[in-house]
């Protein structure tokens, strides 16, 4: 199988140019194309998964922009997660980087041991090494609230469906998931959130298959059969890969809207996420949904189709080309001169949180669901602003 889709690669280049990777370096091997041949020489026995090969596996994002640029229908998803999966385990990795990955996947896909290292995280600012650049780039806690288990639908039910808390989203993100509940009711959903686990997106990402697979199973029995509205793309990306009933958020509210609108007058600087424009292929899928918000001005940033450079646990593992992502990024957002930003997935609203402070310039970084919330019940522009400020 993966043999097959290496061979569907025909090299012609159009990946190129949407690789993060390779528009910072210029390096045929941190490309798509260059990574295709690599994998395509592990197969063929010419080379092994050596510290050097590793490297550039190691540093793609899997932000899967070449997928929608492929003319040929390549699945490099599936190509880099198989591979990620085989570098777990043959590739003897370097013991810090061994026991920072085992580190980060003892407490990301566990809440209840990540609200408490998310606490912690302010007193390891200035540690050496990886332990400060994982403690500097741990998202701040914005807010404890928590969706009710239902939520009753408003007026006439168009189905019920169960929300997925996540994990950097519970902890860190709990009014996204409150704003998410409120939103769908009012437009007639009836949710429910169960207690759950992790969906295992990030280990996934990772390569930690076996674990990525326990969870998984582990959140099928959670949910019960329900199908999911999720609000974290990533996280959404990975349960239709993998067979669940599960919808973006915003597939939810394609209908015509119920209820009045209030005002909104912000400028708001949309960037989409990855896993959003490009694995689920739902570009601009927010777009016309927050357009409904009276006197909302919604602007584009440049390089629409360029990774962030948050990407899981990427920002920990790949700092540096992280950073230079995350700061190209903040500086396309600024240059539409906005007041707050929006995206719909955690990792991306804390990445781009951190750039725009690197930058001098902090904002607002909001999930859109928040803006829509805040339209539906009345808040006024400069109350949303500064709370979400505040809980930052």
């Amino acid at each position: 199988m993966i043999r097959e889709h290496v061979d569907d690669c025909v090299h012609c280049g159009f990946c190129l140019p949407t690789c993060p990777t390779y528009v910072l370096w210029r390096e045929e091997m941190d490309s798509p194309r260059g990574r295709i041949h690599l994998m395509e020489a592990r197969l063929d026995g010419t080379i092994s998964l050596n510290r050097t090969v590793v490297e550039h596996f190691d540093r793609c994002l899997g932000c899967m922009a070449c997928v929608t640029a492929c003319p040929s229908g390549v699945r490099y998803d599936l190509l880099i997660e198989s591979t990620r999966d085989a570098v777990e385990r043959e590739h003897g990795r370097e013991p810090s980087d061994h026991w920072l990955r085992a580190a980060l996947f003892s407490v990301l896909p566990y809440p209840r041991r990540l609200g408490p290292a998310l606490r912690l995280a302010p007193f390891g600012h200035w540690a050496p090494g990886r332990l400060g650049t994982m403690a500097r780039l741990a998202p701040r806690r914005r807010s404890r609230q928590r969706p009710p288990s239902l939520t009753s639908a408003h007026g006439e039910r168009r189905g019920r469906v169960a929300l997925l808390a996540g994990c950097v989203q519970r902890v860190a993100f709990g009014d996204v998931n409150a704003a998410t509940a409120r939103v769908l009711a009012a437009q007639g959903w009836e949710v429910v959130v169960p207690r759950q686990g992790c969906c295992g997106a990030l280990s996934a990402h990772a390569g930690r298959t076996k674990e990525s697979t326990r969870l998984l199973d582990r959140l099928r029995r959670d949910l019960a059969g329900l199908p999911v509205a999720v609000n974290a793309s990533g996280c959404g990306s990975h349960l239709k890969e993998h067979g669940l009933d599960a919808v973006d958020v915003s597939e939810l509210l394609g209908e015509p809207p119920r209820g009045t609108l209030s005002p909104l007058p912000i400028r708001v600087a949309y960037q989409d996420s990855c896993h959003l424009r490009h694995a689920q292929r739902l570009p601009a899928a927010w777009t016309s949904i927050l357009g409904r918000i009276p006197s909302l001005e919604l602007v584009e940033p440049a390089e629409q189709d360029l990774c962030c450079g948050s990407a899981g646990i990427y920002n920990v593992v790949q700092p540096d080309a992280a950073r230079a992502l995350g700061d190209r990024k903040a500086a396309n957002v600024l240059a539409t001169d906005p007041e707050a930003l929006a995206s719909a997935n955690p990792g991306c609203l804390v990445q781009l949180e951190q750039a725009l402070e690197r930058a001098g310039r902090p904002l607002p970084a909001l999930h859109p669901i928040e803006l829509l919330d805040a339209s539906q019940r009345g808040v006024r522009a400069p109350d949303l602003l500064r709370q979400v400020m505040s809980a930052t």
